[in-house]
């Protein structure tokens, strides 16, 4: 047997796996712990501010009804609105053809109304918008429904 020369001896484990999975990680000092338990307070906070407003807005909904061609340029569009009584709504009502192809488009603007106006105590109304089209229409449904903002 011969000695070993200590210059050709493997590194000690310890070292060898530090080189190749990285060093021991530090605990988080009290300060950053401090900031990271602000920053996410403050995100949840902003977070919670953001969903409160955002359902503040007034929905309005809509649902499709019926509709009926009364000619070849002419179709009307049956649909129901829910908002709230007071608020003015708009919706973009349209009219396809058999290749579902726009021939007919109309912004109808759905005023406030009272309570004894519809059912929900005036939230739902009954509404039938009438179109021109530019070719006899197959169906007629409502594109989209937005509250119109009062300049306040």
């Amino acid at each position: 047997m011969t000695p070993e020369d200590p210059s050709a001896t493997p590194p000690p484990a310890s070292t060898s796996l530090a080189n190749r999975y990285g060093g021991q990680k530090h605990a988080l000092t009290r300060k950053s712990k401090r900031l990271l338990v602000l920053a996410a307070l403050l995100l949840g906070v902003g977070f919670l501010a953001w969903v409160a407003t955002s359902s503040a807005q007034a929905p309005v909904t809509y649902k499709d009804i019926g509709y009926s061609t009364v000619d070849s340029t002419l179709a009307e569009v049956d649909f129901q609105v829910t908002k709230y009584p007071g608020a003015t709504a708009q919706c973009a009502v349209k009219a396809l053809d058999s290749k579902f192809a726009i021939v007919g488009w109309k912004v109808v603007e759905i005023g406030p109304n009272e309570p004894k106006d519809g059912a929900d105590g005036g939230r739902t109304t009954a509404q039938r918008a009438t179109l021109r089209t530019e070719s006899e229409a197959v169906s007629g449904v409502v594109d989209s429904c937005w509250i119109v903002d009062s300049g306040t």
